[in-house]
């Protein structure tokens, strides 16, 4: 089992955006030396007062210039907001400033205002998604560059060589997040290792959604049975009581904000699955704690926290978890640096 935190660079109310990068360092900092797998970052934009990770390679270059062992990740990359040769630039220089060390997330978002903001309309997230990493890898792997699709050309000659090319070769580990329920069959059969969040689905759910993956993956050809990592909200303390008071506001601001912007996806133009998004956006605004606590969190002492991924990597046949140790970002930065060392030292070992 692969254990990585999805960090979102959390802006605490008490903190500037100057601290919000500071204390997020710090906890990156200790992620290295307490020998977690894999930092995640996550690229969210226009979040006031919540988050100041917009740039998800200018940080992981950051981090790749402070540590020397963890991997690098983005969790994920939204990449019809970018410019595919830009961005295979630098995700390129990221993985040679790292040594190696970067795994490539891609997504395309589920909020649609998020591009609206970038002047792009959310019908086409799907097709310039598919356009811009098919680009992308091209240009990693080639010598001259030579491309007509939808929304980008380039045309010949002169062909374009991408400078740098990746150190990992033929690029780094490729992961795509999914939510849409018939991605999972499309990406089986592109061949894609998969991340997906517990918050939008029951576990039984994932479960029947993984193995339509996992089938499409097989028929496709390809080898191995398809890798799947877990996104979910974690956090340990000594007892029990004490992780579920800690966590209780921060978590359930979380689920209540991802319920109203996925319940307004459902209202905008381009979006896919009304009826799902509509229904996840209500569940997810009216689910009480305890609900929560059961279905889309794990929280606890170490020995709980250990038993539910157990439990969760056994029924979904995960190969790796991102735990989102402040997601809410409300929990204090001293609380997520205990909650972090008592994952690091006492929930990894036991699946080591």
């Amino acid at each position: 089992m692969e254990f990585g935190v999805l960090h979102e660079f959390h802006w605490l109310p008490d903190a500037t955006e100057s601290e919000a990068f500071a204390r997020s360092f710090e906890q990156v900092d200790a992620a290295e030396r307490w020998g977690l797998d894999v930092i995640w970052l996550a690229e969210l934009h226009f979040t006031l007062g919540y988050s100041v990770l917009s740039a998800p390679l200018v940080v992981g270059a950051a981090i790749a210039a402070r540590t020397r062992r963890i991997k690098i990740g983005t969790a994920v990359q939204v990449l019809p907001l970018g410019h595919p040769l830009r961005l295979a630039e630098e995700a390129a220089t990221l993985d040679h400033i790292s040594n190696g060390r970067l795994i490539f997330g891609v997504g395309r978002s589920s909020f649609p205002h998020i591009y609206k903001a970038y002047g792009i309309p959310y019908a086409e997230s799907q097709e310039r998604f598919l356009e811009t990493l098919e680009i992308m890898k091209r240009a990693w792997t080639g010598q001259g560059l030579a491309y007509e699709g939808k929304y980008y050309s380039f045309a010949h000659p002169p062909k374009l060589t991408l400078v740098p090319k990746p150190l990992q070769k033929p690029y780094p580990p490729l992961r795509v997040a999914i939510t849409s329920i018939d991605s999972y069959a499309a990406m089986g059969r592109l061949g894609y290792p998969i991340f997906l969040a517990l918050r939008y689905n029951t576990v039984a759910e994932l479960a029947s959604l993984i193995r339509s993956y996992r089938e499409a993956y097989r028929s496709a050809g390809h080898p191995g049975q398809g890798e799947v990592y877990l996104r979910v909200p974690v956090y340990v303390a000594d007892t029990c009581q004490q992780a579920c008071d800690e966590a209780e506001e921060s978590f359930m601001h979380l689920l209540r904000m991802v319920g109203e912007r996925f319940g307004d996806s459902a209202k905008r133009s381009g979006a896919r699955e009304i009826e799902q998004r509509a229904d996840v956006g209500n569940r997810l605004q009216t689910i009480t704690y305890e609900e929560a606590l059961r279905e889309k969190l794990v929280v606890g002492t170490p020995a709980m926290v250990i038993d539910r991924l157990r439990a969760l990597a056994d029924e979904l046949t995960l190969d790796g978890v991102a735990a989102e140790l402040n997601s809410g970002s409300l929990i204090p930065h001293e609380r997520v640096m205990k909650a972090l060392r008592l994952f690091c030292d006492e929930v990894m070992p036991r699946f080591k």
